[in-house]
């Protein structure tokens, strides 16, 4: 029953991360629409990942008086019904209310799922967090030619992609309750039941949140506008930003398995602290590469890597959290990184706004970020990283 528990959660994953990423290709279809230009639907993105991040640290708590099973359910109610929404909107306010409540439905279902499944494959976190990303990371590879087929249909516009979201969120949240209904998804929901215990970890938060925070700000600030920086920084046909889209994404699909495996094996912060630096150099190559095919290979390269970022930081968070406070503590760190993070986009799609160019605000998002990670690996050496002892794979 495990397995099948696990096996729709990796479905209705696929489905929160859809709805998060159904945005990116509709950037210029949504802006001729609502009549905005790259800024309002910049805000409009950076809502989603907001709306991600606003409900963890709530849901954090919440899960230590509700169990996980309710919530994840409820996640996937929120989907159903924020989806159905967004179809709807004839405003940007709409578009923005509809957004957020999609993010919401992601917070919600990652800030309780992903410790559930870490704790339902103890022997194996890596591995399976690494499988469950997998399925999320499908979504984004679909999302851009799924949005295109819609579009390319007579008589369809936008509001389609939202309704068949909708109706596959619905239908895959009762298939969830069904198969929840015998206890096992109780199973895993271990002992965090105080709160206050996970700002005891505070240093490995700390830590936790600056790995991921800088990066995540650029990522959000890169993919979600690499179609519109394909087409006006690389004179690329829509049909080829497109594609540059889609490879982003698909190479995140075994980035997500492998780089699982490989954070249960290999010591954590450096592995980390590599892909970072791997990170910030393919953004940079990308801003000077040109020609389809040298574009093409250095986004494999830069989804690869990102994606990789992803699985190795749960794995060390949840590696290094004891059971009584797992939970809550995750909850902190992912709800506390994103909401930085979801303001790239906003960022980036402001000084796009003002007549900066592409390739002058991602070289500067990339010098930054390499201070950063240069701090973080000057403190690492001289064991002064919070929370982590150097040459140990995780510490509490």
């Amino acid at each position: 029953m495990t397995r099948r528990l696990f096996g729709t959660l990796c479905g209705l994953v696929f489905l929160v991360n859809f709805g998060r990423v159904a945005f990116p290709p509709l950037v210029e279809t949504l802006q001729s629409d609502f009549a905005v230009g790259s800024g309002a639907i910049g805000i409009v993105m950076t809502l989603v990942w907001l709306g991600t991040a606003v409900p963890r640290i709530p849901v954090g708590y919440l899960l230590t008086r509700v169990s996980r099973r309710r919530v994840v359910l409820g996640a996937g109610t929120l989907l159903v019904v924020a989806s159905a929404f967004t179809a709807s909107a004839t405003s940007l306010l709409t578009l923005q209310i509809g957004a957020f409540g999609i993010g919401l439905a992601s917070g919600a279902y990652f800030v309780s799922a992903v410790p559930l499944v870490g704790e339902l494959f103890p022997e194996r976190v890596g591995r399976m967090v690494g499988i469950h990303g997998s399925a999320s990371q499908i979504a984004a590879v679909v999302a851009a030619p799924a949005v295109v087929f819609i579009l390319s249909l007579a008589g369809t516009t936008w509001r389609e992609t939202f309704q068949t979201l909708a109706v596959a969120a619905a239908v895959v949240t009762l298939l969830l309750y069904a198969v929840s209904r015998d206890g096992s998804a109780s199973a895993g929901t271990g002992t965090d039941r105080n709160f206050s215990a996970a700002l005891g970890h505070w240093k490995l938060i700390l830590t936790g949140v600056l790995f991921i925070a800088p990066a995540g700000f650029v990522w959000q600030g890169l993919f979600n506008f690499l179609v519109v920086y394909m087409d006006l920084g690389k004179g690329f046909s829509a049909t080829e930003a497109g594609t540059m889209l889609t490879i982003v994404f698909a190479a995140g699909v075994p980035a997500f398995s492998l780089s699982g495996q490989l954070a249960d094996k290999l010591p954590h912060v450096p592995y980390i602290l590599g892909l970072l630096v791997a990170f910030i150099g393919s953004l940079v190559a990308l801003t000077f590469a040109q020609g389809f095919v040298a574009v093409a290979v250095v986004v494999a390269v830069l989804g690869y890597v990102v994606h990789s970022l992803f699985p190795a930081l749960d794995t060390f968070m949840l590696s290094s959290l004891p059971n009584d406070a797992r939970g809550s503590a995750y909850a902190v760190f992912s709800g506390t990184a994103l909401l930085l993070e979801a303001n790239g986009s906003g960022a980036v799609g402001l000084l796009k706004e003002a007549g900066y160019e592409f390739e002058i605000v991602y070289q500067t998002l990339a010098g930054g970020l390499f201070v950063v990670v240069a701090v973080l690996t000057v403190l690492y050496a001289t064991n002064l990283l919070p929370g982590v002892s150097r040459g140990e794979n995780a510490s509490v």
